[in-house]
């Protein structure tokens, strides 16, 4: 199988679609993110690459806190839209008919409408040229209990939104799964 070099490109895919809020100036704002992953365990620790010019982070350092809300399909167009425009020009809690509350850290605005919404307290900037790294401890997850299968979250049921950039960027869902983790590769450790 030949490799084609492509440069150095951060070409992890999937990334998970998920709408970042912070309070601006006392107003609860979401910006679309796809640069989001866990970080650590212990703690519960969440991270976010976030360009410095965006309206977001502003909210952020006002407040020293965020949520991470993870859309569902059925809200793809309110996610797209959260990604096009600033709040700093439009009020995206009104033009997508967000139902905003707020959990333990009442200053990160939460998306009702979302199946689960962690709740961030800031640990760490970094600034790594492009982008900023925030680091969040998750102080609080919410799950909406339609989601879950057996008391836990059940990702056939929240119906996660996910992003590609390549060829194109195009939303997509999660499908069927595959395989059991830490169970498939058992059969290769019998071989040893």
């Amino acid at each position: 199988m030949g490799k084609m070099k492509m440069g150095p490109l951060p070409l992890l895919c999937p990334c998970p679609a998920v709408l970042v809020g912070a309070n601006v100036d006392d107003k609860p704002n979401f910006a679309l993110f796809a640069n989001c992953g866990i970080t650590s365990e212990q703690p519960p620790t969440i991270s976010i690459g976030i360009r410095p010019d965006l309206y977001t982070l502003k909210g952020i350092r006002q407040n020293m806190a965020f949520s991470v809300n993870v859309p569902s399909t059925g809200m793809v167009r309110e996610t797209d839209y959260c990604g096009q425009v600033s709040g700093a020009k439009s009020d995206k809690v009104r033009d997508c008919g967000f139902k905003v509350f707020y959990g333990k850290l009442g200053s990160a605005p939460l998306i009702e409408q979302c199946p689960i919404n962690m709740e961030c307290k800031v640990l760490h900037t970094v600034d790594l040229g492009s982008h900023y790294l925030v680091v969040g401890r998750i102080e609080e997850t919410h799950v909406s209990e339609d989601c879950l299968t057996d008391g836990r979250p059940d990702i056939m049921k929240i119906k996660p939104i996910v992003v590609t950039m390549a060829p194109r960027g195009r939303y997509h869902t999660v499908s069927e799964a595959i395989a059991e983790v830490w169970r498939v590769g058992k059969e290769l450790k019998a071989q040893k």
